[in-house]
């Protein structure tokens, strides 16, 4: 399998060069089929470098999760401080998601596919975390949004699950058919979501 590598950058500290090389490796090649030597070959550095920072591919592995992990809360942490709308907020929260897979798409794929894909015999991961830091977040900001009379009551959680179901299959789509990449689809389709197809006087019936 050939693998598409930007050329790195030997000013780079070597454990950030570990970090990039393992990401591109394992959402190309899945964590079974990356080796240790590959690794280290890919970031221009030995198999002791990579143990002193991470231990083992293992170590490394959890390295970038947790480091994804941790830049999910920001990123989410930014977004609930913002005001606004209940949509201009969630429209706001995509912005950051899609500027961070537009800026990281091998740690997009690479969780994509632990998520989605196959088995890659890697090692348990509470992947879920990812997922329910969205919900809560979302649910906060809809909530948010019930008390100030802005938007119906319902259920917080179906609100959560609408909003990542839209942004989710925008981003799926993306990423199997590139040809199609629409950034301004999941835009479209939030707005779509609040205001709905039926006439208001269907409603006012």
């Amino acid at each position: 399998m050939s693998i598409t590598m930007r050329k790195r950058d030997d000013e780079e500290s070597p454990s950030t060069r570990l970090l990039k090389a393992s990401i591109a490796l394992f959402a190309e090649k899945g964590y079974a089929d990356t080796s240790v030597r590959e690794i280290v070959e890919w970031a221009g550095v030995t198999k002791p470098v990579l143990y002193y920072y991470f231990e083992s591919k293992e170590g490394i592995f959890r390295a970038i999760l947790d480091r994804a992990a941790e830049q999910q809360e920001t990123m989410l942490s930014t977004v609930l401080e913002t005001q606004g709308s209940v949509l201009d907020r969630l429209i706001h929260l995509y912005r950051h998601i899609h500027r961070g897979v537009r800026e990281n798409p091998g740690l997009f794929k690479m969780i994509h596919n632990l998520m989605f894909g196959p088995p890659q015999g890697a090692p348990r991961y509470d992947l879920e975390q990812y997922h329910k830091r969205m919900v809560d977040a979302i649910k906060r900001i809809y909530l948010q949004g019930v008390a100030k009379g802005e938007v119906k009551t319902v259920d917080p959680g179906e609100v959560a699950f609408l909003v990542l179901g839209l942004i989710g299959f925008c981003f799926h789509l993306d990423h199997m058919r590139p040809e199609s990449l629409d950034p301004e689809r999941p835009e479209r389709l939030l707005h779509l979501a609040f205001w709905g197809l039926v006439q208001q006087t269907t409603y006012d019936q």
